[in-house]
């Protein structure tokens, strides 16, 4: 058993064998006595043992191994042998023959790294740390910057912030080892003790000709103080902006790998020992993989990059955190490269399989004893056997177990509802479900259990939810969906319930009438809309569109636009024609005119008002622009009822005042046709 020592060289502690220590002892003395007596032999020896501190850390592998023989001596080759040479002033002096020199120096020449030399800095050095590194003169590269921000002046400063960049990152050359290997020269004992003596070999020179290079080196030393000041400055901020993302690194890191480490803990162990997690619906695994090798391999996949995120922010905050070893970061990424593939293997093969899918339909149609003058109300009714959240939802999805069958229970329910020419009312129900075949999606649609009844006469109660057979046997593929589509004879009245509102809420694409806002109302069924009787103080249509160029002002018409028909049915053309509006609604027919029309408009709304209304209009007298616009306007309308009038010469501007005519065919007398100003 051997004997170690605990030392501490240049500020860094080893353990060091017994016999091993004693013969760094001894190479320690022979250099001390090379150098006694010589001009800066402190701070020649300070830079051995930092060089020798350097090179026992690059062999050191855990805090726990021991320096022996082998590494001391690989060490003392790299440095030299004090009696190899012998070190006096005339070294150093410039007539000094270079065979003796070369035959003292280390055989190995290392090569350059990359430094800022603050000692012949303008700014941070960046530069002449540069041209060192390149092996040319800092003027050539110092020119080069200046080239380089004329040419990218229009970045606003991005050649400046690659400077500051490398201002920041890039380390200052402070030890001697550190300018030796600046300079590519090999940091040994011959190399350091020339380098330390041209340090005070420049001192003396810069004393002697103090006179000659003062106003030389006047702009120079107030530039590096300028500069200076303002660099520490800037690294202040961004070291503080460095702790601030090292911080959140290791937040984000730690908190995305634990969550991963927490979900295949829990979702892994109940896989093994459960085999009831890949049949629960909110859980989708199509991969054909074990669940828990699925989640393994996502956290591989994801967490390794953040748990190297977290590494990296550690690395900000602590300069003294040991470096990875390369051994564990290639393995890591070995894992990563691996998991990633896998997944984007099996990840591509199920979506290509959910790509093409078919979708079916099941309908069921039936008979509401409701006529044109009989009142409906709707109410959904909530379930009394399952504890479900009331409202329509297209993801949500329970499964429970009903007499020993296990079913799952939806809310994707659509309340649609639509006018017919009927005599009698009737309800569609549309059972629809998708599937990677049709007949699949048949099966399931088919197996979509749901209910409504009829309280009363004129009461549809209607379920908020459906049930099916679990879909586990066919694939995670959640896209079932039930349409009650309810058909109203013109003239009946609907009243819909409070608990609708979730449920109708549609786009035009569904045909709906029923808009949202107007439950409990008594609403009439006229063709293709329903007329509010009980909301006066409201419109019952929608606002006609505005622009900014074209302002229509608002009437007290009732125009509707027609956003359903019934099935089968083709869908007409809008009365709108650019520069007019005709609207009929409720008995009553409005058309106006604005800025925007010409002769050619006013000849096409002619020819609807007769086909669509009997209505005959003429525009006979009115003059027009050479652009087609109307530069005075004389209309003539006779609605072959009795009804009829004239507005002649109008030549107010459109935009400023609107004008036509409104037939209501419900009043007899004077407020059944008004023509003019609307």
């Amino acid at each position: 058993m051997n004997k170690t020592v605990n030392i501490n060289l240049a500020g860094i502690f080893f353990h060091i064998d017994e016999d091993a220590y004693g013969k760094l002892q001894r190479y320690l003395a022979a250099i001390k006595s090379s150098f006694e007596g010589m001009q800066g032999e402190d701070e020649i020896i300070a830079d051995i043992e930092a060089r020798i501190a350097e090179l026992f850390s690059e062999k050191i592998k855990d805090e726990r191994q021991v320096i022996g023989n082998k590494e001391l001596d690989e060490v003392i080759s790299v440095m030299g042998q004090p009696e190899d040479y012998r070190v006096d002033d005339d070294v150093f002096e410039d007539n000094t023959q270079g065979s003796q020199k070369q035959a003292f120096q280390a055989k190995r020449i290392s090569q350059r790294r990359f430094f800022r030399d603050v000692d012949n800095a303008y700014i941070g050095g960046v530069s002449s740390g540069m041209a060192h590194y390149m092996g040319i003169d800092p003027l050539w590269v110092r020119i080069g910057w200046v080239a380089l921000i004329a040419l990218t002046w229009f970045t606003l400063g991005g050649t400046a912030l690659i400077y500051l960049a490398l201002w920041v990152f890039v380390p200052e050359a402070q030890s001697t080892a550190d300018k030796l290997a600046m300079r590519g020269k090999a940091v040994n004992i011959d190399n350091i003790t020339e380098k330390v003596k041209e340090g005070f070999g420049n001192v003396a020179d810069t004393v002697k000709n103090v006179d000659y290079d003062k106003y030389g080196t006047q702009v120079k030393s107030g530039a590096q103080s300028f500069f200076g000041t303002l660099g520490k400055i800037i690294l202040f901020f961004l070291k503080v902006l460095a702790k601030i993302a090292g911080v959140l690194l290791i937040i984000i890191g730690a908190t995305v790998v634990i969550s991963l480490l927490i979900t295949l803990i829990t979702g892994g162990v109940v896989d093994l020992f459960s085999s009831g997690l890949t049949d629960m619906p909110w859980f989708h695994n199509d991969t054909g993989l074990p669940a828990w090798f699925a989640l393994l391999l996502v956290l591989f996949a994801v967490g390794i990059p953040f748990f190297f995120m977290f590494y990296l922010g550690l690395k900000i905050l602590s300069s003294n955190l040991k470096s990875m070893p390369m051994s564990a970061k290639l393995s890591l990424l070995g894992v990563w490269l691996v998991a990633s593939i896998t997944l984007a293997v099996f990840t591509t093969r199920t979506a290509l399989k959910y790509s093409d899918t078919d979708s079916a339909k099941i309908t069921e149609r039936t008979t509401l004893p409701i006529t044109k003058n009989d009142t409906l109300r709707l109410e959904m009714r909530d379930s009394e056997l399952y504890d479900i959240p009331f409202g329509r939802s297209s993801n949500y999805i329970k499964t429970s177990k009903i007499d020993g069958n296990q079913v799952d229970i939806e809310k994707d329910i659509r309340l649609i509802i639509r006018s017919t020419r009927n005599d009698s009312a009737y309800m569609q129900i549309e059972k629809r479900a998708d599937n990677f075949t049709y007949d699949d999606a048949k099966t399931l649609a088919t197996g979509i259990q749901f209910e409504t009844d009829l309280e009363g006469d004129d009461t549809l109660l209607i379920d908020s939810y459906f049930t099916s057979p679990s879909q586990s046997d066919y694939g995670h593929w959640n896209d079932r969906e039930v349409r009650v589509i309810i058909y109203l004879p013109i003239g009946s009245t609907l009243i819909a319930d409070d608990n609708t509102y979730s449920y109708h809420r549609n786009g035009s694409s569904y045909r709906d009438i029923l808009n949202n806002g107007y439950e409990e109302e008594y609403l009439k069924v006229r063709n293709n809309k329903l007329v509010c009787k009980t909301c006066s103080d409201r419109r019952d249509s929608d606002k006609w569109e505005r622009d900014n160029d074209d302002r229509w002002e608002d009437t007290d018409d009732d125009g509707w636009q027609e956003r359903s028909y019934e099935e089968g049915e083709s869908r007409p053309n809008w009365d709108d024609v650019e520069g007019t509006r005709m609207s009929s609604f409720d008995n009553k027919i409005y058309f106006v005119i604005g800025p925007k029309a010409n002769e050619n408009i006013l000849n096409t709304q002619k020819q609807l008002l007769k086909e669509k209304h009997n209505i005959d209009l003429d525009f006979n007298g009115s003059t027009f622009n050479t652009d087609g616009s109307i530069k005075s306007l004389t209309i003539t309308v006779d609605c072959n009822d009795g009804f009829s009038g004239s507005l002649a010469n109008w030549t107010t501007n459109l935009e400023k005042q609107k004008v036509g005519f409104m037939r209501d065919y419900n009043e007899s007398g004077k407020k059944g046709f008004i023509i003019g100003k609307l």
